[in-house]
C-alpha cells in the first residue's frame, strides 16, 4: 500500500518503545496523522522542483522597511492565495536589485504550500526555449503544461524588445490564462513602457489589455537590496 510515512514513524516508535506509552487507538491515530504529513510534505516537495524557482524565498523573510514602498497588508492579502482563485494577475515593478525576483517567488512558494501548481520563468529564457520547442514538435505540448499552471511567474520581463514571434507566443499565453489562470509579472520597467518593449501597437494593445485587467500592482523603490 506504500505507507512510507507510517513505516518511518512505525520504526521510531520501536526504536523510542513509545508505542508503549499509547492505547491501540493513539497509536493507529499516530501512525495515520504521520502518514498524511508525510504524503502532504512529498506533494510540496514535487511541486517546488517543478515550478523551477530562482529563489527559496519565503514570505515570513520579506523586509517591510518603509523606503520600498511595500504594502504589508497588500502582500498579506496576496499571501493567501485568493488571487489565484479569483485568476487575477500580479504586476511587480522596480529597478534591478530591490527584490522584484524574490518576492514573486515567495508568492511562488507560498502557493505551492497551499496545493497550487506553479511554473516559474525567466522570460528571457522562456523565448527562445519555446522556438527550439517549434522546431521538434513539442511545442503545443509545452504551451498546454504553461496554461494549465494555477500561477504562472514571468521574471525579467521587457528586458530587450520582443520580436514578431517572442510577442505572438506572449500573446497567445496571455489569451489562454486570461480569465482562467493567475499570473505574475516582474520587470524593471514600468508598466507605460511594456508597450514599447512589446511592440506593434495593435498586439501590444491586446497583451496589456489581458495583463493589467484585474491586476494587482506593486511597485517597489529603495535602494539595491544586493549592496546592503
Amino acid at each position: 500500500m506504500k505507507l512510507a510515512g507510517m513505516l518511518r514513524s512505525y520504526q521510531a516508535m520501536r526504536e523510542s518503545r513509545l508505542h508503549q506509552e499509547l492505547t491501540h487507538d493513539e497509536f493507529l491515530s499516530a501512525l495515520i496523522q504521520s502518514e498524511w504529513e508525510y504524503r502532504e510534505h512529498h506533494k510540496i516537495s514535487r511541486r517546488l522542483n517543478m515550478a523551477r524557482f530562482r529563489y527559496p524565498a519565503s514570505i515570513e523573510e520579506l523586509h517591510f522597511a518603509p523606503d520600498r514602498n511595500m504594502d504589508k497588508t497588500q502582500l498579506l492579502r496576496l499571501a493567501d492565495c485568493s488571487f489565484i482563485e479569483q485568476k487575477e494577475n500580479v504586476l511587480i515593478t522596480g529597478a534591478t536589485g530591490v527584490g522584484k525576483s524574490y518576492l514573486a517567488s515567495a508568492l511562488g512558494h507560498q502557493a505551492c504550500h497551499k496545493g497550487y501548481k506553479v511554473l516559474y520563468f525567466n522570460t528571457q529564457k522562456l523565448f527562445p526555449k519555446l522556438k527550439m520547442l517549434r522546431a521538434d514538435g513539442s511545442y503545443a505540448r509545452e504551451l498546454a503544461k504553461i496554461e494549465r499552471a494555477d500561477l504562472l511567474i514571468l521574471d525579467d520581463f521587457g528586458l530587450v524588445p520582443m520580436d514578431s514571434t517572442a510577442r505572438m507566443m506572449l500573446l497567445e499565453i496571455i489569451e489562454d490564462r486570461h480569465g482562467r489562470k493567475a499570473t505574475i509579472i516582474g520587470s524593471q520597467l514600468p508598466v507605460a513602457k511594456w508597450y514599447e518593449v512589446i511592440g506593434e501597437s495593435t498586439v501590444a494593445d491586446a497583451i496589456l489589455d489581458r495583463m493589467t485587467h484585474t491586476a494587482h500592482r506593486i511597485e517597489l523603490k529603495g535602494q539595491s537590496l544586493r549592496k546592503k
